[in-house]
C-alpha cells in the first residue's frame, strides 16, 4: 500500500527548487501525483535555470534509415524487414548523396544515418560510405546507434573501442541515443531480447565519450515497463552522465503500436498526460543533462508545443524524412516555416542550431 500523501509531490517540488536532486523515491511521488500542471511547472523553472527561458532551437536534419534488412526481431518494431523478406533494401551511395544535398539545399547541417542490424555489412562498408560522404559534403554525421555499433563490432570480429576509433577516423562526428528502449534488462528481455543488454548500450555510450564524441539519448515507454523500470532507466543516463558528461541532450516518447504486429494490443495504455509528466520528470531528474527535446513527431504537434511548458527546450528535428515512426501508423512531418511558427506561438524565439547545439540561424 503507498505511504504518500496527497502533498508529497509538492514537497519534493520545494525541495527541487531548493537545489536538492531529485532522488527515486521523489519521481515516484511525482508521477504518482498525476499533478502534470504542479510538476510541467517544476520541470519549466529547472528548464529556465539551464537554457534560454526565451528561446526554443530545432534543427534541419535528414534521418536516413540505409537499411531496414534486421536479425534483432525487436516486437516494438514495424519497420524492419528479415534479409531475405520482400521490401527490404540497401541504399546505394547515389541514393544516400542525393539526399544529403536535398538536405542541404533545404538548410540542413546534419546527417543522422540509422539503420537495421544487417548480417553482411561489415565494417569496410561504414567506413568507406563515411569516407566518401565526407569527402563530398560539409555535414555533419551523425550516425549508428550504440545497438548499431556493437552489431558491427560482432559481425566484424572486432572489439567494439576499435570500431569507434575506425568509424571516427572515417568520419563519424557523433552518435544518436536510439535502441535504448527501457534500460533494464526485465523490459529488453520482452521486446528486444537479441539486441543490445544495458550494459552492452551504456558500454557503447560510456566509450564513445571517453574518444571525445558527444552523444544523445532516449527513452521509448509504454511497452511493458513500470514507473519503476523507467526511473531505473533515468538513473543509470544520470550515473553515466555524471562520470562523462558526454550526452548532449534527452529525448523520451511513447510506444507507437500502430503496425506492429508481434506485440498486438499487448501493451500500456498511454495518454498525452502520461507524455507531459515523463518529459517532465525527465528534465528533474536529469538535472546533468543540458537539452530535453520535444517528441512531436510521435505525439503530435500541439502535444509537442506543450512540452515546452514541461521541460522541454528544443523541439528536435523538421524530419525531412523519417521511416520507422511512420511504419508504426504515425506521421507528423514539418518544414522550417511551420516549426518557426509553432515557436512563436508559445512566446518564444526560434533558433535553428547545428547537432551539437551550436547557433546557425536566429528567427
Amino acid at each position: 500500500m503507498s505511504t504518500a500523501t496527497p502533498t508529497r509531490h509538492l514537497e519534493v517540488i520545494e525541495r527541487l527548487d531548493a537545489g536538492e536532486r531529485l532522488d527515486d523515491d521523489g519521481a515516484r511521488a511525482l508521477i504518482a501525483s498525476r499533478d502534470v500542471v504542479a510538476v510541467a511547472a517544476a520541470a519549466r523553472r529547472a528548464r529556465d535555470r539551464v537554457t534560454d527561458p526565451g528561446e526554443v532551437t530545432f534543427i534541419v536534419d535528414r534521418n536516413v534509415n540505409y537499411t531496414n534488412f534486421c536479425v534483432t526481431d525487436c516486437d516494438f518494431c514495424a519497420f524492419y524487414r528479415h534479409p531475405r523478406d520482400p521490401g527490404g533494401y540497401i541504399l546505394s551511395k547515389p541514393v544516400i548523396f542525393r539526399k544529403i544535398e536535398e538536405t542541404l539545399d533545404l538548410g540542413g547541417t546534419a546527417l543522422l544515418l540509422q539503420g537495421g542490424h544487417h548480417p553482411n555489412l561489415r565494417i569496410e562498408w561504414y567506413e568507406d560510405l563515411f569516407r566518401d560522404i565526407k569527402r563530398r559534403y560539409p555535414i555533419h554525421l551523425h550516425a549508428l546507434s550504440p545497438s548499431e555499433v556493437l552489431h558491427i563490432a560482432q559481425y566484424s570480429r572486432l572489439d567494439m573501442g576499435e570500431v569507434l576509433d575506425r568509424l571516427i577516423a572515417a568520419g563519424l562526428d557523433s552518435i544518436p541515443g536510439g535502441g535504448a528502449e527501457i534500460l533494464v534488462d526485465r523490459v529488453r528481455d520482452v521486446i528486444a531480447p537479441r539486441k543490445t543488454t544495458t550494459a552492452e548500450w551504456l558500454g557503447v555510450m560510456r566509450e564513445a565519450h571517453l574518444r571525445g564524441l558527444s552523444t544523445s539519448a532516449t527513452m521509448m515507454y509504454g511497452t511493458v515497463d513500470s514507473v519503476d523500470d523507467r526511473i531505473e532507466h533515468l538513473r543509470v543516463l544520470r550515473d553515466l552522465q555524471d562520470a562523462t558528461g558526454g550526452f548532449r541532450a534527452f529525448v523520451c516518447w511513447s510506444y507507437q503500436s500502430g503496425g506492429c504486429s508481434a506485440r498486438g494490443d499487448d501493451h500500456l495504455d498511454t495518454t498525452a498526460a502520461d507524455y507531459l509528466m515523463m518529459s517532465a520528470v525527465s528534465r528533474l531528474y536529469l538535472d546533468n543533462i543540458a537539452h530535453m527535446q520535444s517528441s512531436w513527431v510521435t505525439q503530435g504537434l500541439r502535444v509537442g508545443m506543450l512540452a515546452l511548458e514541461a521541460g522541454c527546450d528544443d523541439m528536435g528535428s523538421i524530419m525531412i524524412e523519417e521511416n520507422v515512426v511512420r511504419a508504426a501508423g504515425t506521421a507528423f512531418q514539418l518544414d522550417t516555416p511551420r516549426m518557426v511558427a509553432a515557436i512563436e506561438a508559445t512566446g518564444r524565439r526560434a533558433v535553428q542550431r547545428d547537432t551539437l547545439y551550436r547557433v546557425v540561424r536566429r528567427f
